[in-house]
């Protein structure tokens, strides 16, 4: 709640600043000091969100229930808005700015149901819950996400008319022009009671990844420069432009790596990179990562200042502080000090005003995911599935070697046998024997990938599965087996196995990564090196996601629009029935020296 003009100012005389920071007042000395050179102060927080992911309730429409994990970490933006009200509270609505890093329409059946079932695109369709629910909270700017892209240019686009703030991407450029296709940086005015407003900016930077993993949707459309790159020739522009303060929004972790190895020539984790070697920015709001940095110090290289870095985990389960301290010198304002930390949203319950004015969406979602499209003969889980080939993996194979064999039918390529890749999206995934809903079969997918179908041989099969294997961790033979400290090696995500069906083969966690996998066969016989198979596989993985070896390059047969987990509800409704008998098989094992390690 702002304060007003006379306890505002009364503030500020007490402590030397335009408003009190928790932990921000200075020892009586300086204090002293400062009252006596009569110096300026002001200060402000920025507050920031990041990969919302479409999750505006602490609800999870996969289980139908509260969300819920080991860490109890709570989720949405309706926790969320109760810790800004509560900053905004304590130091005044008018110092603070809310701003957001990108990966907001996408995540959550929420989210889907207002892309895809009751479009927000439809002539008279709905407000996006997400622009709803930030247009009420006020936000000021949010970054561009990669994810933003799922969905389709004009999806994204009617987002972004329905949002009462802009979305940033500085390199997001029209592929025709070169020229940003949206608004590189917003600029904001802060009020202060030493007569001259501090003027803030913000830039946004977007994930160049767009380029590969969302290519059907952007290719000969949008181009993504990299972040660095884009930082250097506009923070320059913004300072000219008299800003006091500049902070960017990124959507690129901090650790400066790239999952798409060299396939594109800019780093996808960029943000440290900016702060090092862009001279002139004050803060780096990081996002796509999903890691929780409180604060974190960049040295910039050219002027040895130190820029603060700070990413709020994800799913609105942290909101991050940035509290700015500046002072008045040389006739401009200068930032004195920036500190960051976040806020754990499980520590507060939801806002009604945001629940109230999303209730309806979210019951329409959940009546809709919770429609029966068939049943099962046996239950299956996702539990084991990071290390053992299990039902609920070979169920996704099935139905898109299924789809695919269906499409290529009275093709030149119909004769070929038809291999499939999936991953462990989920591991509290579970279809329940009885009846199947919706939600059932959309939480055993989670992302809004599609399917396409490449030429692959044998021996490209065969480097394939090698590297998959390298999430595996080195245990030696007679060695303890510890489920929890035996997969995602050196960091490897667990959508970054791939299981393959139509194929036998084992792997050797006693063998170091790269020669660990054994015996691979089809129908029962060795692979051989020049066969050729129909590739099933999603087109993150097939544009590069992951850096898998020879997929992105192999000849294209075949790729449909419609999201794999689309294509799983339609095929379990034309069935009617699921039976894990019919299609489950352990093609692949764990072993050390020949011996099964499970």
């Amino acid at each position: 709640m702002p304060l007003n003009r006379r306890k505002f100012l009364e503030k500020s005389a007490v402590t030397g600043a335009g408003v009190a920071l928790a932990g921000a007042v200075s020892a009586p000395g300086a204090q002293a000091a400062e009252a006596k050179r009569g110096a300026k102060r002001y200060a402000f927080t920025v507050l920031g969100t990041t990969d919302l992911h479409g999750n505006v309730f602490n609800w999870d429409y996969f289980t139908d229930k509260e969300f819920d994990d080991k860490d109890h970490n709570d989720v949405g933006l309706a926790k969320v808005s109760t810790l800004v009200n509560r900053v905004r509270e304590e130091n005044g609505r008018r110092n603070t700015l809310l701003i957001d890093a990108g990966d907001t329409i996408q995540g959550t059946q929420l989210s889907y149901y207002y892309a895809k079932v009751d479009p927000i695109t439809a002539v008279g369709g709905p407000v996006h819950p997400m622009a709803q629910a930030m247009n009420a909270m006020g936000y000021d700017a949010a970054a561009l996400g990669n994810h933003e892209f799922n969905y389709g240019i004009p999806v994204l686009r009617k987002f972004e008319q329905q949002c009462d703030f802009p979305l940033l991407g500085a390199n997001a450029l029209d592929a025709k022009t070169l020229r940003p296709a949206f608004a590189p940086y917003s600029m904001h005015r802060l009020r202060t009671p030493h007569g001259r407003d501090v003027k803030v900016a913000v830039l946004g930077l977007t994930n160049p990844g767009i380029a590969i993993w969302d290519k059907a949707n952007v290719q000969g459309k949008m181009t993504f420069p990299g972040l660095e790159e884009q930082a250097a020739k506009w923070v320059p522009k913004l300072r000219s432009m008299g800003a006091d303060v500049v902070i960017v929004s990124a959507h690129s972790g901090s650790s400066g790596t790239s999952s798409y190895g060299d396939q594109l020539p800019y780093i996808e984790n960029a943000a440290g990179l900016v702060a090092e070697q862009v001279p002139g920015i004050d803060a780096i709001l990081v996002g796509h990562a999903h890691t929780e940095i409180p604060e974190y110090f960049v040295t910039n290289k050219k002027t040895g200042k130190q820029v603060v870095l700070s990413e709020p985990l994800k799913w609105g389960q942290r909101l991050t502080l940035f509290d700015f301290e500046l002072v008045w010198e040389k006739g401009c304002w200068k930032v004195e000090k920036v500190g960051a930390k976040v806020l754990n949203s499980n520590t507060v319950e939801e806002d009604p005003k945001i629940t109230k004015l999303l209730g309806d969406e979210h019951e329409k979602v959940v009546a809709y995911v919770n429609q029966v499209i068939g049943t099962n003969a046996a239950e299956m889980t996702s539990v084991e599935a990071p290390y053992k080939d299990v039902p609920i993996i070979d169920l996704i194979n099935h139905i898109q070697a299924d789809t695919v064999k269906q499409a290529l039918a009275g093709t030149e390529h119909a004769a070929l046998p038809v291999l499939s890749q999936a991953a462990c999206f989920s591991r509290s995934a579970r279809i329940p024997a009885g009846a199947v809903t919706i939600r059932d079969v959309a939480g055993l997918y989670v992302f809004e990938n599609t399917l396409e179908a490449r030429l692959m041989t044998g021996a490209q099969m065969k480097a394939y599965l090698e590297y998959s294997a390298n999430y595996f961790v080195q245990t030696a033979p007679g060695a303890a087996v510890d489920p929890a400290k035996l997969t995602n090696a050196n960091g490897t995500p667990d959508y970054n196995y791939d299981v393959v069906s139509g194929l036998s083969y084992e792997i050797d966690i006693a063998k170091p990564a790269g020669s660990r996998v054994t015996n691979v066969r089809f129908e029962g016989q060795p692979l051989a090196d020049d066969a050729k198979f129909v590739f099933a596989v999603n087109n993150y993985r097939a544009n590069g996601g992951g850096n898998f070896p020879h997929v992105a390059a192999a000849p294209l047969l075949w790729s449909n629009s419609d999201e794999i987990r689309n294509t799983m509800i339609a095929w379990v409704k034309a069935k009617g029935a699921i039976d894990p008998a019919a299609f489950a098989a352990v093609d692949w094992k764990l072993t050390r020296e020949g011996t099964p390690v499970f």
